[in-house]
């Protein structure tokens, strides 16, 4: 549960799927060693206390946020939080706050970003290999409109699952907005359409996050990223004329203009991101081992209107890693094959694609697509 006024997701009812825990096991020394130190101690209390003692052996994991890559996510998105959300519908607040209470010792399942903080993780885990001391990681904090009386549940459930999650802003129903900007944040993923929007205008990477609706495996090892490009990455200056003058001088101006290099759109600075991390693997010579792999999947044509894109990407000095320029083909069965851990787009129509073919997807509600939504094609709230 994230907000106090609980906002539903009805797109198309894409449907928020568990998925395994992934959850790590003690090896049988470390809770002997543990057992010897504290007698006495239940198997609960081993499972977190060596977790924590991993966490801090050996460097510095908890990094200031201007040098870290900050992930917030809403409860909404890391776990799954229905029935929670009916009781606050049906019940009101006081109620909903008494129930958490009573079931602060049941884990909430996974939600649609679960896969992606553990992928997260992992890359954390690399680098910490690489670069024991450096502060240039992942790092996650968990925002939520919930009151504080909901946190031991929270706390609970991201030890249950073995998350490395040490930073919360529990907001009361407040916007976590101001919060955001603090942490210095490079993306934010919630459930709440307003609020990604809010966060979008205040110049902050975000995106609503949906799930697809059947589950679809996705990497332990590497983490996947999958962005469109028009009003995602680069501005909505090229989709405007497309709307606009249609699909003819869409392309006239696209070649008129290849050597101009397109504005930059709201996930710009979260690619940058994760190139500068990504780099730090290259410098290790493990270019082809990377556990950070970014996709381009774009309805532009590669012929007509594809250069202008790599020109733009080349003199921002990113890297894509592989480049889909789909000429208008559906979207879905590519992302089908790519398996990210999350695709971003500005029209739900592709959310939609991406999540019936098993894609967790997120919408970017960015540009002018915004304005030419059909009824059944923007974010319900």
């Amino acid at each position: 549960m994230v907000k106090m006024s609980v906002d539903t997701v009805k797109v198309k009812e894409l449907q928020i799927c568990s998925s395994s825990n992934g959850d790590e096991r003690q090896s049988w020394e470390e809770k002997e060693e543990l057992q010897e130190k504290h007698p006495g101690i239940t198997a609960s209390a081993q499972q977190v206390t060596v977790r924590r003692a991993r966490k801090v052996e050996g460097g510095v994991f908890f990094p200031k946020p201007e040098n870290a890559v900050t992930i917030a996510v809403s409860t909404r998105v890391l776990f799954r939080t229905e029935r929670e959300e009916k009781v606050f519908e049906q019940h009101g607040v006081e109620e909903y706050l008494r129930y958490q209470i009573e079931h602060e010792n049941e884990p909430f399942a996974p939600g649609p970003a679960f896969p992606l903080v553990k992928a997260l993780e992992a890359v954390n885990a690399r680098l910490r290999e690489l670069y024991p001391q450096s502060e240039e990681l992942f790092d996650i904090v968990l925002v939520t409109y919930n009151h504080a009386h909901v946190g031991i549940r929270l706390i609970n459930t991201i030890n249950h699952h073995n998350l490395f999650i040490e930073r919360f802003c529990m907001t009361g129903g407040s916007s976590p907005i101001g919060y955001l900007k603090a942490w210095h944040t490079n993306l934010y993923l919630s459930a709440d359409a307003d609020k990604v929007r809010e966060a979008l205008a205040e110049g902050i990477a975000a995106a609503t996050m949906f799930m697809a609706e059947k589950r679809t495996e996705v990497s332990e090892s590497q983490l996947r990223v999958a962005f469109d490009g028009d009003a995602v990455l680069f501005s909505d200056e090229s989709e405007r004329i497309f709307k606009a003058h249609g699909l003819d001088k869409f392309f006239e101006h696209e070649r008129e203009n290849e050597d101009t290099l397109l504005d930059h759109g709201p996930l710009k600075g979260f690619l940058e991101a994760l190139g500068k991390l990504q780099k730090k693997f290259y410098a290790k010579g493990q270019r082809l081992d990377c556990p950070i792999r970014t996709y381009l999947v774009t309805a532009r044509s590669a012929a007509s209107s594809g250069i202008r894109a790599l020109k733009t990407l080349r003199a921002w000095g990113l890297e894509i890693d592989e480049a889909l320029f789909l000429a208008g083909a559906p979207k879905g069965p590519m992302l089908e094959k790519i398996r990210p851990h999350i695709y971003f787009d500005d029209q739900m129509f592709h959310v939609e694609g991406a999540a019936e073919m098993g894609t967790i997807a997120a919408h970017v509600p960015y540009g002018i697509a915004q304005k030419h939504a059909g009824k059944n094609s923007g974010v319900a709230k």
